[in-house]
């Protein structure tokens, strides 16, 4: 069984303890002047970089030990962790390590050497799995890895990610496959979390506002006004 953690008060965090590791870890990052284009196509001038989680140990065991709660709580029953290449590995490594359970990657492309394997590490076949991933955007990499694992032979009872920005697509996306799908934290809390600690400017925040109300019609306040 799956250990299970509580989070105390003691260590500085707010009432969202992953939303304020995230902002404490400087995952956010502002790019009005340069909106990254996700690969859904949606333009954004903001983003974050959960990776850099990993730069912060102190706040990625916060984010880490939320995860096995999570594991625990939806009762998914695993026996195989999995995670999304590149960004859910070393999440469900360090929660597969910790909870004394098998772990492995599914590969967003099969490797052309070697022996060809889509899913690296422990077999699935038969064996109930928990994917983890960092970021849902619209779902897309995910679903492929569930659909990989699925085709392995492994059942997946859930998808855990750290954080997602909440499009609606994402949320029916994962209904229609009858996986759940479970965040942590969202980026609007997460924003929130910024905000309360000081963390973003106020022109920033602003936008980055604008933009999670409408995501696919935003557009550059200079394109806008042109």
């Amino acid at each position: 069984m799956t250990p299970e953690f509580r989070h105390t008060g003691g260590s500085g965090l707010s009432e969202d303890p992953v939303a304020s590791a995230l902002v404490r870890s400087e995952v956010l990052f502002f790019v009005p002047d340069d909106p990254v284009r996700f690969a859904s196509g949606i333009l954004s001038p903001v983003y974050m970089d959960v990776r850099r989680l990993l730069a912060h140990p102190e706040w990625w065991s916060v984010v880490v030990r939320a995860l096995l709660e999570e594991v625990e709580r939806m009762q998914t029953g695993a026996e195989v962790v999995a995670g999304v290449a590149v960004g859910g590995i070393p999440h469900s490594s360090a929660v597969a390590a910790s909870a004394g359970l098998p772990s492995c990657f599914v590969r967003a492309q099969t490797k052309s050497h070697g022996r060809a394997k889509d899913v690296e590490g422990a077999e699935v076949d038969g064996r109930k799995v928990v994917l983890l991933e960092d970021v849902i955007t619209t779902g897309g990499s995910s679903l492929e890895a569930v659909e990989t694992l699925q085709n392995a032979g492994g059942e997946v009872t859930a998808c855990i990610a750290v954080t997602g920005y909440g499009f609606p697509e994402a949320t029916q996306r994962f209904k229609e496959t009858g996986v759940p799908l479970q965040l942590l934290t969202t980026f609007g809390q997460v924003l929130e979390a910024a905000e309360r600690a000081d963390a973003v400017e106020a022109d920033a925040m602003r936008e980055a506002r604008r933009w999670h109300a409408d995501p696919h019609n935003w557009r550059p306040a200079a394109a806008e006004a042109s």
